[in-house]
């Protein structure tokens, strides 16, 4: 693994942390806002996962069907020993089959999956905007989840062309992707979400069947991204901390 691949992001190298974290971004995301959780995190190396089509990479062509991105993200990436995964909303579900192509491989997988505002891949698909809507109805349909974001796009053309293209691309990979029932991974796994989201604890808790360690699932304060409110960013980040220390006790 090198700083200098297009697929990483990382805002503070710490080469001797005892675990890695690497966050995979929602739909439309770029790294920048998990990068910065470097700060709040000094005993983890924090990593974001740069996507094709959005932020340093915008000029790139995105991918549109998920099992190419994986595998396209597993034999650019190494991702070392020690390592966790945190995935929001469509960075979850790129997490997880992440996770499941690097068991494929026989490589190491990660020792804790994290996430977030999700539901569990094997329910039906529900709320996602087909991806061949016009550009109004495409804002209309996601005004819900963005809220702010989708006034600022309506108001600025430069801005939509901008943005819309990834949106587009993520919402082909969600519809494209297709779940199969596998073996769950040899893994702990966290899930999180806001109160005040659509997404229910019925639609989060069906993601335990996926890993055979520990399973934990938390709902905090907020909305879809209510990991953007610094009460329940901190409880977030305390999640990540007490993984690295029930892998690394203090003797």
């Amino acid at each position: 693994m090198t700083a200098t691949s297009p697929w990483l992001a990382c805002r503070i190298r710490r080469p001797d942390a005892s675990m890695r974290l690497f966050c995979f971004p929602h739909s439309g995301g770029s790294v920048g806002e998990y990068v910065r959780w470097a700060d709040l995190l000094p005993d983890l190396e924090v990593w974001g996962i740069q996507l094709p089509g959005r932020g340093a990479r915008a000029e790139e062509a995105p991918f549109t069907r998920l099992h190419e991105l994986v595998d396209a993200l597993v034999h650019a990436v190494d991702f070392g020993t020690s390592f966790a995964f945190f995935g929001h909303s469509l960075g979850a579900l790129v997490a997880f089959e992440t996770a499941r192509r690097l068991r494929d491989l026989g490589r190491v997988t990660p020792d804790t999956l994290f996430l977030s505002s999700a539901p569990a891949p094997q329910l039906p698909p529900r709320g996602i905007p087909p991806s061949h809507l016009d550009e109004d109805g495409l804002l209309t349909a996601l005004e819900p989840t963005y809220g702010e974001l989708i006034q600022e796009l309506r108001e600025d053309e430069e801005l939509r062309e901008l943005i819309l293209p990834g949106l587009r691309a993520d919402l082909l990979l969600v519809e494209s992707h297709r779940h199969e029932d596998r073996a769950p991974l040899p893994c702990a796994m966290t899930v999180t979400g806001g109160t005040q989201d659509d997404l229910t604890r019925a639609e989060l808790e069906p993601w335990h069947v996926h890993a055979t360690g520990p399973f934990a699932l938390h709902l905090l304060p907020g909305g879809h991204f209510y990991l953007r409110d610094p009460e329940p960013r901190s409880t977030l980040l305390r999640l990540f901390a007490e993984a690295r220390s029930r892998r690394n006790p203090t003797p």
